[in-house]
């Protein structure tokens, strides 16, 4: 199939799946949780929903990609249907749940020996160090960013044509609903042992909202850095360029716990990936890139939350935000993406291509 009817199977596929699901009793979803508290929301990860998605083939053009979290009867059951439907270009995997991999990793007192990634105090600030809100446990400085010259909404702290900002997740910046703009971000994050005010590194300045009822795209925030020194290089030199993901391609990344890892797109556009989160419940993602390690070890762990996801070539192709619990070539899980492009649009912002401070 080509993307175009592959995209179309997709939509009538989705809307099979939702007719199964109401035939087997499971008729809430994460898009219709209304008033229910987050327990209740957080148990829907459990339902038998599938995440739908293109998928590349070897051969050229696009198949679908079939994703379900548990191996619950219900749950194969419409699977094995939505694969008849499909044929042979289907690719099914079985992913366990998934949760934002700052969820999956570290707890004070975090122990950073299990960490191969910077987990320490580093100046200059550089992709792929530990960082977090002053409340929140430790994920990863993804990226250096500015406000895009025709977009952003100036941000809750102003926004100086000069001003430059770390970019990282929702639940690494900010962790909460509780969380102001002007709240204090720290490198290292608070479970490496980051302390206000001597690690201060900058402060909250704009999140996207996540929402229980209508779908997410971004797992998004930027703070506002403080006169710090920085280092824009990433292990393939400076990345200013961005990319749609097409599928197939062989990405990197640096992170706060992994380091440097390497890994395959294996899907592309996936909807419905349902993300369980502490604090929100069961969160539902559209138009997400799914990759998996070609390395013996997992692409991402707890604590690589917010890293930037980027071509051999050094092009950007998301932001990392979330991880599985098995599935992939190593069984260690799957790692989830928002596409890059979406991230940059949302905030108004846009990569950093040179230091915007004279000491950085």
């Amino acid at each position: 199939m080509d993307r175009d009817q592959a995209r179309k199977m997709k939509e009538q596929l989705a809307a099979f799946a939702r007719e199964l699901a109401e035939k087997h009793g499971v008729v809430a979803t994460p898009r219709s949780l209304g008033g229910q508290t987050v327990s209740e929301a957080a148990d829907l990860v459990r339902a038998p929903t599938l995440a739908l998605g293109l998928v590349p083939q070897p051969e050229g053009g696009f198949g679908i990609a079939v994703r379900y979290r548990l191996g619950v009867p219900r749950a194969r059951s419409i699977v094995r249907k939505i694969s008849a439907e499909v044929g042979p270009d289907v690719d099914v995997r079985r992913t366990g749940r998934i949760r934002p991999v700052s969820e999956l990793g570290p707890r004070p007192p975090a122990p950073t020996s299990q960490a191969d990634g910077e987990t320490d105090r580093r100046r200059p600030l550089r992709p792929g160090i530990s960082i977090g809100h002053v409340g929140v446990t430790a994920g990863t400085l993804g990226a250096f960013v500015t406000r895009a010259s025709s977009g952003g909404d100036g941000g809750s702290n102003g926004s100086g044509s000069g001003d430059l900002y770390a970019l990282s997740n929702y639940h690494v910046l900010a962790g909460s609903r509780q969380a102001r703009p002007g709240d204090v971000v720290l490198q290292p994050g608070p479970a490496d042992g980051g302390l206000a005010p001597g690690d201060r590194i900058g402060e909250l300045t704009q999140v996207v909202d996540l929402e229980v009822i209508e779908p997410a795209y971004t797992d998004a925030a930027i703070a506002r850095l403080d006169r710090v020194p920085i280092d824009l290089e990433y292990p393939v030199g400076r990345v200013v360029k961005t990319a749609r993901a097409l599928g197939g391609e062989v990405v990197g990344k640096v992170g706060r716990t992994t380091s440097i890892t390497r890994g395959r797109v294996t899907a592309i556009e996936l909807d419905d990936v349902v993300v369980g989160y502490e604090d929100l419940g069961a969160l539902s993602f559209d138009d997400q890139i799914e990759i998996e390690s070609l390395d013996d070890g997992p692409f991402s762990r707890g604590g690589d939350s917010g890293a930037l996801v980027y071509r051999e070539d050094g092009v950007a192709l998301g932001l990392l935000f979330a991880g599985s619990e098995s599935g992939g070539r190593s069984g260690k899980g799957l790692t989830y993406a928002n596409p890059i492009d979406q991230v940059l649009d949302i905030l108004g912002i846009e990569l950093a291509g040179e230091p915007a401070h004279p000491f950085g």
